[in-house]
């Protein structure tokens, strides 16, 4: 099985809320829990916790408690994503029990649509929920509250890429605002921020070929030259 480059993996991950009529292999579905279980938590309390669901009527039933989004029940496999909140609420108060206890599961619900991306799996996060009808189908305790249904199967569609605004339309610099603290070029950053070391190759590779009297040493110097002076330009612009 062909192993996805992280990037890779993050930019082909899709919602997929049609599903193949084939199961999961349970090696699968232990990879894909793993990958949740290795996600941070906060104080390394490890507050999830992962329900697995595969029974035909209790698949239905979580579709139901979805708001009726009822293609829940259709995927092979639902994996519902619950905080054990006492301990957070216990070492950090309100903010541990309503905050950090969601990063702790989004964390592991993210970790767990990525590993199911490489496995060559489908996922779909679902965050709209009665959260009283869905601890009621699948008897859940009252110290316990779900934060994520993940149906899991193998996709039956293939979304198209989702329109995105631009990297530079959502990061700023040391400030918030559009004058001064807004990225007008991330390449740009890049290319400063690696500038001198950029540098540094390319001084190393004219005197590796400086001198070696054929045209393919002419050729590495002169590229390297121009791409010194692109860098000296763009350094007197910024």
């Amino acid at each position: 099985m062909k192993v996805m480059e992280t990037f890779e993996c993050m930019l082909t991950r899709r919602s997929i809320r049609k599903f193949k009529d084939v199961e999961v292999e349970w090696y699968l579905i232990g990879k894909v829990l793993n990958a949740g279980f290795l996600a941070p938590s906060a104080g390394n309390l490890q507050d999830f916790r992962f329900m697995v669901v595969t029974d035909p009527n209790l698949k239905k039933g979580v579709a139901q408690a979805a708001l009726d989004q009822l293609w829940i029940e259709k995927a092979p496999v639902i994996i519902v994503i619950f905080s054990e909140f006492t301990k957070a609420k216990r070492f950090y108060g309100i903010r541990g029990e309503r905050l950090y206890t969601i990063q702790d599961c989004a964390a592991a619900a993210q970790n767990i649509l990525l590993e199911a991306n490489d496995l060559g799996l489908a996922a779909c996060w679902v965050g709209a929920f009665d959260e009283d009808r869905l601890c009621s189908v699948l008897g859940i305790p009252d110290y316990a509250r779900p934060k994520a249904i993940i149906p899991l199967g193998y996709s039956d569609e293939q979304p198209p890429v989702p329109a995105k605004f631009k990297l530079t339309d959502l990061v700023f610099i040391n400030r918030w605002g559009d004058n001064g603290g807004k990225v007008l070029d991330i390449s740009a950053e890049v290319i400063k921020d690696w500038a001198p070391h950029v540098q540094k190759v390319i001084d190393g590779t004219i005197k590796a070929v400086s001198g070696a009297g054929t045209k393919f040493g002419d050729a590495i110097t002169n590229g390297a030259k121009n791409l010194t002076g692109k860098l000296k330009s763009r350094k007197k612009n910024k």
